[in-house]
C-alpha cells in the first residue's frame, strides 16, 4: 500500500491561503472542521421528568386468604355435569339410598396400575347387566413438603378417574358419574351409573 504524501510547506502556505478566500456555496450547511483526536461535542441528554411516587411496602395491599385455584373442586365439576340418568335415581344415588352392585378398591395404585383394572372392572360390570358401580380412589395423600413452582395437586388419582370415565373405551358404557355418599367414601370414592347392556 502506498503511503499518503504530506503537503510541503509551500504548498501549506497556498492552500491555506485560497482556504481563507473560499466563500461556501451554501453557508446553513457549514460543517466546522473538527481535528482527528478531539471527539465531537455531545448534545446535552433531555432531562427526564421522573414522577414522584407515594411510599409504598411491597405486599401491603395483598389480600390473604385469595384462593388462585381456577380448577372448580370435583364435586362441583361432576355436579356441573348434564343429567343423563333418571332424576329420581340419581337423587336416590345421591343420598346414599342405591346399594352399589360391584366395587373397585384403586386406593394406593399407581396411574399405570390404577387404567387397566378401571377399564377391566367397568367394562365386566357392563357385560353383567350391572347398573351401579362403586369405584373407590381415596382422597389423596397430604404433602406437607411441597413447595414447588407447581404446586402437585392433592389426590392424582382421585382426579383423573372421572376423566378416564368420560374417554373410550369406558366412555361409551358409562351413562353418569357423581361423587359418592359418606356412607360409601365421600369424596373418596365415585358412584359410576352405566348403561343398559344391549
Amino acid at each position: 500500500m502506498a503511503r499518503r504524501r504530506t503537503l510541503r510547506p509551500d504548498e501549506e502556505e497556498l492552500w491555506q491561503a485560497v482556504a481563507r478566500s473560499a466563500q461556501p456555496l451554501h453557508p446553513a450547511r457549514i460543517r466546522t472542521h473538527l481535528p482527528k483526536d478531539e471527539p465531537a461535542p455531545r448534545a446535552p441528554e433531555p432531562q427526564v421528568q421522573v414522577p414522584a411516587f407515594p411510599h409504598f411496602r411491597v405486599g401491603e395491599k395483598v389480600r390473604h386468604g385469595t384462593s388462585h385455584n381456577l380448577v372448580p373442586p370435583l364435586r362441583d365439576h361432576l355436579a356441573a355435569q348434564p343429567l343423563r340418568m333418571d332424576a329420581k335415581n340419581f337423587a336416590r344415588m345421591s343420598r346414599g339410598k342405591l346399594s352399589p352392585e360391584a366395587r373397585i378398591d384403586l386406593h394406593g395404585m399407581t396411574l399405570t396400575e390404577a387404567h387397566p383394572e378401571l377399564i377391566r372392572f367397568v367394562l365386566n360390570a357392563h357385560a353383567d347387566g350391572l347398573r351401579l358401580v362403586l369405584v373407590i380412589t381415596g382422597k389423596g395423600s397430604r404433602r406437607p413438603d411441597d413447595h414447588g413452582p407447581i404446586p402437585q395437586r392433592q389426590g392424582v388419582l382421585r382426579h383423573q378417574v372421572p376423566q378416564w370415565l368420560r374417554m373410550p373405551p369406558l366412555g361409551a358404557a358409562v351413562l353418569q358419574v357423581a361423587v359418592a355418599h359418606l356412607k360409601h367414601g365421600g369424596e373418596g370414592a365415585y358412584y359410576v351409573y352405566l348403561r343398559r347392556g344391549r
